[in-house]
C-alpha cells in the first residue's frame, strides 16, 4: 500500500494521468499441466480494468481506487483440465455436510446413488433403512460423480438444485455446496434465470478431473478439494497420501501457495480395471480403501488398502442378477482356490470382467505363483456415523498403513483350498471416523494467508466505501 501511495504522489506531481491498469493471465493447456484460473470464469478468462484520474491533484483518490481494485482481485482459484473428447471418467468431490442430512438427501444434492456414496466411504449398507440414516453436520465424505467434457474442459453438469425459501446464489454456492462452485458459475450456467423463486431448478456446475486415470504413470482417481483456513499444502498431502511436489505439479502451481476457497485436484491412489471397451463399466477405477457398486448393483468391487489390485464379488443387495458363475466351471465370481505343490502355488480365480448387455462377464484364470497368497485384504466397513469427533470437523487424515497379509492364510498344505466367494470386509462399530480418515491423524497447521483471509471482505468494503466517497466529493 505504501508503494501504491508513492506511485500516486509521483503521478500527481508530473500531472500524468494513469489511463489504465491492466492485469492479464496466460494459461498453458497441456496433458501434463493443467491451468489454474479464476473459478468464477472457468472457461477462457482475461480481464482489463481501466481507471482514469478525474483530478491528478487528488493522489489519495488514486491510491484508494487502486488498492480497492487489487484487493478485490484476490479471488479463489481452481484447477481445471482441458479436454477434447466425449469420454467420461469416475471422479470425486470432497464435501463437508453443511447440516444434518439423510443419506437420500445428500444423494439428491448431487444426483448420486445413496448406496454408492456409502460404499465410497466404506460405510456398511447392511443396516436396516440405511438410506434414511441421518449423517451428522461437518462430516467429510467423498461424493462419487461422473466427470464429462463440456465446452473444452472437464466438469460435471448433471447436478440440479431446487431452490428453497431464503436461498441466494451466495448461500447455495458457499453453504449448500461448500464452495465447490461459485455464485458466478451458477449464474453463467443458468443464463435464463432472472429470479430465485421457490422451486426453481438450477444447474450446478461442479469441478472434476480425469487426467487419463493416472498419476505419475500409476492408476489414480481425482478428488476436488476445497481448501479451508486450517489447511496447508503439506497437511493436504499427508491427509491424502501424496506429496507437496505431486500436488504442485498436478495443479500446475508455480509455488505451493494456497488460500481458503481454492479448489485443488487431489490424486488418490487407486485400483484400475481392464474391462473391454464395450462394457458399460469400462474404465472403472476405485480409490484405495473404498468400494464401488457396478453391474446394476449386482457386483461390489473394492480396492484393498495399500494395493493396486481390484477385487470384485457378488453384492449383498437384494436385486435380480444374471449368472455370476465362471463358464465351464463350478467357480462363482470372487472364488479363489490355491494348492501348494513342489513347483509352487497353483492359483485358480473367477474374476469380474465387466457388464455388457445385461450380462455379468467373468473370466476363469489359472496360474502358478511362487507362494500362495492370503485372502484379499479389504477395508473394514463401519457403521453409519452419528457424530463427528472434533478433529474430523476440519479435514480428513491419512489412510492407515495396512498390516501385511499372511502368506498362506486359508491354504491347506498339499490340497486345494477355496476362499469364500464373498469375504466381505469386517463391519466395525462406528467411531464416526471414515476409513482412511482416522481421527488421530495430522490436520495441518494454520497458514498466515488463511489467518488474514477473514479480514479480506472487511478491508475491501472499507476501501471501496472510502473510494466512492472521495469520488462524490471530487
Amino acid at each position: 500500500f505504501c508503494l501504491l501511495l508513492l506511485l500516486s504522489l509521483s503521478l500527481s506531481k508530473s500531472h500524468t494521468p494513469l489511463n489504465y491498469l491492466k492485469k492479464a493471465s496466460t494459461f498453458t493447456l497441456s496433458h501434463s499441466a493443467w491451468k489454474r484460473e479464476n473459478k468464477a470464469f472457468s472457461d477462457s478468462y482475461q480481464t482489463q480494468t481501466h481507471l482514469k484520474m478525474k483530478n491528478p491533484e487528488k493522489p489519495i483518490l488514486l491510491f484508494l481506487i487502486i488498492a480497492s481494485t487489487l484487493a478485490s482481485t484476490a479471488t479463489s482459484k481452481s484447477t481445471i483440465e482441458p479436454c477434447s473428447t466425449s469420454s467420461t471418467c469416475n471422479s470425486f468431490l470432497g464435501y463437508k455436510l453443511y447440516t444434518d442430512l439423510k443419506v437420500t438427501e445428500l444423494a439428491s444434492l448431487f444426483q448420486a446413488d445413496p448406496v454408492s456414496i456409502l460404499l465410497s466411504n466404506s460405510i456398511s449398507t447392511s443396516y436396516p433403512d440405511v438410506e434414511n440414516h441421518v449423517l451428522p453436520s461437518h462430516l467429510f465424505l467423498k461424493i462419487p460423480i461422473t466427470c464429462s467434457c463440456v465446452d473444452g474442459i472437464r466438469k460435471s453438469t448433471s447436478t440440479r438444485y431446487k431452490t428453497r425459501t431464503s436461498d441466494t446464489l451466495d448461500s447455495i454456492a458457499g453453504s449448500v455446496y461448500g464452495g465447490l462452485v461459485s455464485p458466478e458459475q451458477i449464474q453463467v450456467a443458468n443464463p435464463d434465470i432472472e429470479s430465485l423463486d421457490v422451486g426453481t431448478s438450477l444447474v450446478i456446475p461442479l469441478p472434476c478431473a480425469c487426467f487419463n486415470g493416472t498419476d505419475e504413470s500409476l492408476p489414480a482417481v481425482y478428488l476436488s478439494y476445497v481448501v479451508r483456513g486450517v489447511d496447508t499444502m503439506a497437511g493436504i498431502a499427508r491427509r491424502f497420501s501424496t506429496t507437496v511436489a505431486d500436488l504442485t505439479n498436478v495443479n500446475a502451481m508455480g509455488a505451493p501457495d494456497i488460500n481458503p476457497g481454492d479448489i485443488l485436484a487431489v490424486p488418490l491412489l487407486a485400483c484400475g480395471s481392464n474391462f473391454p471397451k464395450y462394457a458399460t463399466d469400462y474404465g472403472l477405477i476405485i480409490p484405495n480403501g473404498s468400494y464401488a457398486l457396478t453391474a446394476d448393483h449386482c457386483v461390489q468391487c473394492s480396492c484393498s488398502l495399500g494395493s493396486r489390485s481390484m477385487y470384485c464379488e457378488p453384492a449383498s443387495l437384494e436385486v435380480s442378477c444374471s449368472s455370476m458363475q465362471c463358464r465351464n466351471s463350478k467357480f462363482m465370481l470372487g472364488n479363489i482356490t490355491s494348492q501348494e505343490t513342489s513347483a509352487g502355488c497353483k492359483l485358480t480365480t473367477c474374476t469380474y470382467n465387466g457388464f455388457a448387455n445385461g450380462t455379468i462377464l467373468t473370466t476363469l484364470s489359472r496360474s502358478l505363483q511362487p507362494r500362495c497368497p492370503g485372502p484379499p485384504q479389504l477395508a473394514p466397513l463401519i457403521a453409519p456415523p452419528d457424530t463427528v469427533p472434533k478433529e474430523l470437523m476440519y479435514a480428513p487424515s491419512p489412510s492407515p498403513t495396512p498390516s501385511p497379509a499372511p502368506e498362506s492364510d486359508g491354504v491347506v498344505s498339499g490340497g486345494p483350498s477355496i476362499v469364500a466367494a464373498a469375504p466381505r470386509g469386517p463391519t466395525v462399530a462406528s467411531s464416526s471416523s471414515i476409513p482412511g480418515y482416522p481421527a488421530n491423524g495430522p490436520a495441518g497447521s494454520i497458514s498466515i494467508a488463511s489467518c488474514l483471509t477473514s479480514y479480506h471482505s472487511l478491508v475491501v468494503f472499507l476501501i471501496s466505501f472510502a473510494s466512492y466517497s472521495f469520488v462524490i466529493l471530487v
